[in-house]
């Protein structure tokens, strides 16, 4: 009677544990498709995107070229002056319309990157405007930083001067689907 026992578990342990690891493989096979789903779609995504980004190019090429057959004029320094945007006033309200909060006027802080600390060192070297700001190289962005210490030396300040332009110019929705685009200010 003790080897029949013994037959028996010999059967019943091998296909315990081959149920067991199938439920497992399944589960972690389960588990592991989902990320796929994921990459697939943000490969769509990417893909979608890079479409539209071929075809603002096309269009471009084509407007360029159009230009280019356009009988040439003489520039003068008051044409110029007409055609580039001026920010004569600051609109609070296409400010807090783009980013959905309230904006104040000059706020270096709305440039992704800059909080009250590094507001303040900048305050410090006479750059109080986004004027200012965009007017600014990234070598003297750096400047600023390091003499705040060594805590600054992890932000990354290449992009703030053209942030302060958009600013400065009140170009509210391309300021803020830069900065989401561009997570943490970075290009």
């Amino acid at each position: 009677m003790n080897l029949e026992n013994l037959n028996i578990w010999c059967w019943v342990i091998p296909a315990l544990v081959g149920i067991i690891a199938g439920v497992l493989g399944y589960l972690i096979g389960k588990g592991s498709n989902t990320s796929v789903t994921g990459n697939t779609a943000n490969i769509n995504v990417l893909e979608t995107e890079n479409a539209k980004l071929k075809t603002e190019l096309e269009n471009c090429n084509k407007k360029l070229s159009a230009a280019a057959t356009l009988p040439k004029t003489k520039v003068t320094p008051a044409s110029l002056a007409a055609s580039v945007p001026t920010a004569d006033s600051f609109d609070a309200e296409a400010a807090k319309a783009a980013f959905g909060k309230k904006i104040k006027e000059n706020d270096l802080k709305i440039v992704e990157g800059i909080g009250p600390k590094i507001e303040e060192l900048f305050h410090g070297f006479g750059i109080k405007t986004w004027k200012d700001l965009s007017k600014v190289s990234t070598t003297k962005c750096q400047e600023v930083l390091d003499s705040g210490g060594s805590r600054y030396r992890i932000h990354d300040p290449a992009s703030w001067p053209m942030q302060a332009k958009m600013a400065y110019k009140g170009q509210w929705k391309e300021l803020v689907k830069w900065q989401d685009i561009h997570k943490s200010g970075k290009y």
